[in-house]
Order: structure tokens, then C-alpha cells, then sequence
């Protein structure tokens, strides 16, 4: 049972000290903490633990042309240093999301980014149709999404060696698909993958193909084998790597591309457990963050995260996310 201590929000456990607005491009958000997309649900299953209105945004998961039953289980196999999982990107379909899922989700008060994927630019011509399409008949809730993430890099379910994220043919192909679908209603946020040689490039092709931000990064590749039998852990084979273990790789990611690309707005996304972590994504040159598999271990974790940003924040002298946002290239 829900009580009021439930929903405190962040701003009531933290010292007033520290402005925490965040922007990412053209959206401005109440503060830079967010879910990721995969790891709160499609809609409002996280409300019972926190207040979803306080975050800056609730990114749900992603949402296909058609329902899609995902991969076999196991889907999960905790590691030391995070989880590999292969959900596959289960999901009902982008109506059956609009229609039963992102009303609920609204009525929390939660700011939301829809996360749309496809094994077509097709399919994701298609999603982005459908939102556009709501958006403009004034749907249920519609008026919450401020903003759509295209997911073209899961390695759970593509056939790697069409993945989009992975050639600079395919990113082009499916960001391009997407814009158009939107046909410019909402800001179109492209997630790209790690397992690629020089990711600054294919982000750069995502940015003139018409992403108008980039999110990085989505989980590393990895296998769980079982060696008496050796067979794969999970039902799917490979699976997704994600937790504490691919930070590094996260803030890699991070700040080469605003090494690369300094007027493109980048969220960042990877083994966030506690508020340093985020406080190092943004130095490395994020603008806002998202909190994923902490979330399975605590579901008030992106609260948590927030109220911890605060504090690092004002125990540092840092008064506002610009004094804070980029720091490590003013260093080197």
C-alpha cells in the first residue's frame, strides 16, 4: 500500500541549494535524472515507489509497430557486476501502448519519452506515424511525451549483422525513417550502441540524418555460458550487458562524443548506481541522465540518484548544472 512517505518528492529530502534544471536540445526538463527505457515498464509500474512527476522524465519501453512477445526465457542472469538480460523487447504495440499504457502513465504528473524500435525503417516509419498521429488528433496523455528515443541498438533481438546501430548505412536508414514518421511533432532522440569501432562517426551520421540528441549508450554485448553443459544461460544465446560494469564504458562514450560533436545535446546512460555516478556522466559532458538497472534491485533508485545529484552537487560548491556539465573537457 502506497503512503504519503511514498511520494516525497526528491526536493523534500534534498537542500534547496542547487538548480538542477536540465535541457536536453530543445526539451527542458525539471531535473537532468530520468529512467531508461527497458527498466520501468510501459507505463506507470514504478508510481507505487516514487513520484514519477519529480524525475525529469520517464523513459518507457520500447514500443514496436506490432505486439512483440520477446525472447524465451531465462531472459536474466545476474553477474557480479551488473545483468545480462535478453527480454527481447516484449511489448504490446505502439496502439495498444497509447491507448492502455501512457494514459495511467500521465495522470502520475510524469514528463515522458516514448522509446520506439523496429526490424525496419519501415517499422520505425510506422511507430513514429502513430505518435505523430496521436499527437495531432490530442490522444490520451499524448501531452505528456515531450520527446521520442529510437532504440536501434538493442542486441537482444536484431540479427547483429543488420544491426542498425552498427553501419553507417543503417543508422542513416532508420533515424531518417523515424524523423519523417514524426514529421517533426517531437524531438527524436537516437540511442546508439558501444559495440562499434568509432562511435563518434555513426553519431555524427545520426545528428545530420535529423537526430536532434543522442543517447549513450545502450548494453555491451556479452554471453553467460554454463560450462558443465555449455550451453548459454539464456534462452536467446547472448544477451545485453548492463549495471556498475559498463559505467566506464558509458562515460567513454559520453565524452568522446562531446569531444566530437560539442553542440549536440547527449544523454547519458550506463551503470548509474548513486549520484557520483550520474555528477560523472555529466562532467563527462552529458546533459541530463537515465537510471536503468539500478531499478530492478530498488525501484526508488532514480529518486535516490536525484536526491544524491543535490547533494554531491552542493557538497561540491557546484550551484548549477552548467558549472558541472562538461567539466572533464576544461581539464585535459
Amino acid at each position: 500500500m502506497k503512503t504519503a512517505s511514498d511520494h516525497r518528492k526528491p526536493s523534500e529530502l534534498r537542500a534547496p541549494s542547487v538548480d538542477l534544471r536540465a535541457r536536453v536540445g530543445a526539451v527542458a526538463l525539471a531535473n537532468p535524472v530520468m529512467t531508461a527505457s527497458g527498466t520501468s515498464g510501459h507505463g506507470a509500474e514504478l508510481d507505487a515507489y516514487l513520484d514519477l512527476g519529480s524525475l525529469g522524465a520517464v523513459v518507457v519501453k520500447s514500443v514496436s509497430a506490432q505486439p512483440w512477445g520477446g525472447n524465451p526465457a531465462p531472459r536474466m542472469q545476474p553477474l557480479v557486476g551488473g545483468l545480462l538480460n535478453s527480454v527481447g523487447l516484449q511489448n504490446p504495440g505502439v496502439a495498444a501502448w497509447l491507448r492502455d499504457e501512457l494514459p495511467a502513465l500521465a495522470r502520475t504528473g510524469a514528463t515522458v519519452v516514448a522509446s520506439i524500435w523496429g526490424f525496419s525503417a519501415a517499422d520505425y516509419h510506422h511507430v513514429a506515424t502513430a505518435i505523430q498521429t496521436a499527437r495531432a488528433a490530442g490522444g490520451t496523455g499524448i501531452g505528456s511525451v515531450v520527446a521520442v528515443e529510437a532504440n536501434i541498438s538493442c542486441p537482444n533481438v536484431e540479427d547483429l549483422r543488420r544491426m542498425f546501430a552498427h553501419s553507417p548505412e543503417g543508422v542513416h536508414e532508420a533515424v531518417t525513417a523515424a524523423v519523417a514518421g514524426l514529421g517533426g511533432c517531437l524531438p527524436l532522440w537516437v540511442k546508439l550502441s558501444p559495440n562499434v569501432t568509432d562511435l563518434p562517426a555513426l553519431a555524427a551520421i545520426a545528428v545530420d540524418s535529423g537526430a536532434a540528441a543522442l543517447t549513450l549508450i545502450n548494453t555491451v554485448m556479452g554471453l553467460a555460458l554454463d560450462p558443465a553443459t555449455g550451453k548459454a544461460r539464456l534462452g536467446a544465446g547472448g544477451g545485453g550487458l548492463s549495471g556498475p560494469a559498463i559505467h566506464p564504458v558509458a562515460v567513454r562514450a559520453v565524452y568522446d562524443c562531446r569531444a566530437a560533436l560539442p553542440d549536440v545535446p547527449i544523454v547519458g546512460v550506463g551503470g548509474v548506481a548513486g549520484g557520483e555516478d550520474a555528477a560523472e556522466l555529466l562532467a563527462a559532458g552529458a546533459d541530463a541522465i537515465q537510471v536503468g538497472t539500478a531499478t530492478f534491485a530498488d525501484p526508488r533508485a532514480p529518486a535516490r540518484v536525484l536526491a544524491e545529484l543535490e547533494t554531491w552537487c552542493a557538497r561540491h560548491g557546484v550551484s548549477g548544472l552548467d558549472e558541472l556539465k562538461g567539466r572533464a573537457h576544461d581539464k585535459r
